[in-house]
């Protein structure tokens, strides 16, 4: 047995004023055609006509859980299932115990102590000799009825459980003397810093490498045309179920078929389209890499201004391009080291999750996650 457990949850949040942009059902695909054009012109055309407003603190309530089996009020977790990530367990977690479908946005931060002060009062220890647990956490939004059922589709149903008794909607100030456990409260802390960052009006764009394709010097037709190994298949259908933990309500691709094809999993299931971007081509970068650029920071304006969420199938040399501008959007030095430096920069099959604000002057990352498949 090992001698540390891994568990997962989040801080679910709901708006008290519903004068924000909470959920949107834009027309992102008739955007894409725009976002060509607004490729080759200065990236300034492309800016939202009406820029996000921060939510406030007194405008959010998050959600306590109680465990009669403890007595204890604290976040909604629990522990990870067989051949399950944080992230599927995060928002499986959330939903057995609160009863509410959720997606998730930026890291929060990670939470260790020993078994043995499972459910105690006052500030929990870490025992190297005993068992420990180390708990994850996101903020975490309630996903609308569609999305839910779009969620369902990838990552199957889940059933109430039994672990909680009393679920409660609380303002901060309530909830920070609610809890039970300090660690708890701390968790409490950096959301709300995240909060003033922006985290709850952000954009979320994922970078999402194409699986392992059929090598060069096998294939015998185009490169554009190469296609994916059974294991980049497998790959590519495992990621689906990452992307489903971030509530993803739009897709889109390197026209090339291995990118596609990579794709093509999440969007069958959830019954989405792909939309086409071509100048995220490995040819299209090398002719003019500042073209794929501009198309790069059309989306993450775009993802901004609808808060949404979009994923997007690229080429190893074209993430490597890309990586070089998002470093310089990073908020702090930390995010930025999240961006490898070197190829491959990062698996195939894999993906990079940013959490982008709204600045006076360019996006703002501040948050990355990396994200593998599970393939079993």
């Amino acid at each position: 047995m090992s001698n540390v457990i891994i568990a997962a949850g989040g801080i679910l949040y709901r708006r008290v004023q519903q004068n924000q942009h909470t959920q949107h059902s834009t027309d992102f695909d008739s955007h894409t055609h725009s976002v060509t054009e607004a490729a080759n012109a200065s990236p300034s055309t492309s800016q939202p006509a009406h820029p996000p407003t921060f939510t406030a603190l007194d405008d959010i309530e998050v959600c306590l859980v109680h465990r009669p089996k403890y007595n204890d009020w604290s976040w909604p977790k629990g522990k990870l299932d067989a051949s399950e990530s944080i992230y599927q367990a995060a928002v499986r977690e959330i939903q057995e115990e609160t009863g509410y479908p959720a997606a998730l946005g930026a890291y929060i931060q990670s939470v260790e102590y020993s078994l043995t002060d499972e459910g105690k009062r006052g500030k929990k220890r870490i025992d190297p000799k005993s068992p420990r647990k180390i708990v994850h956490y996101w903020i975490a939004r309630i996903l609308e009825p569609q999305a839910a059922q779009l969620q369902k589709a990838v990552l199957g149903p889940v059933e109430r459980g039994d672990d909680v008794d009393i679920v409660q909607w609380l303002p901060i100030q309530q909830a920070r003397k609610k809890l039970t456990h300090i660690a708890d409260v701390e968790a409490l802390a950096s959301f709300v810093e995240l909060v003033k960052q922006g985290a709850l009006d952000a954009g979320t764009l994922v970078l999402v490498r194409h699986g392992k394709a059929e090598g060069r010097k096998v294939w015998r037709g185009g490169d554009p045309d190469r296609p994916l190994t059974p294991k980049g298949a497998a790959a590519s259908y495992a990621i689906a179920r990452e992307l489903a933990c971030f509530g993803i309500n739009h897709v889109a691709s390197s026209p090339w078929k291995r990118c596609m094809d990579t794709m093509a999993p999440f969007a069958w299931q959830t019954g989405q389209g792909v939309v086409s971007a071509p100048a995220m081509t490995e040819d299209a970068f090398a002719q003019n890499p500042e073209t794929s650029w501009q198309y790069m920071q059309s989306i993450m304006e775009q993802c901004i201004a609808q808060h949404s969420v979009l994923a997007l199938g690229m080429h190893r040399p074209v993430i490597g391009g890309m990586f070089e501008h998002l470093r310089n959007l990073c908020a702090s030095k930390a995010v930025a080291r999240a961006l490898p430096a070197k190829t491959p920069y990062m698996p195939t099959g894999h993906a990079v999750v940013l959490t982008v604000v709204h600045t006076n002057s360019d996006p703002l990352i501040i948050d990355i996650q990396k994200v593998a498949p599970i393939v079993y």
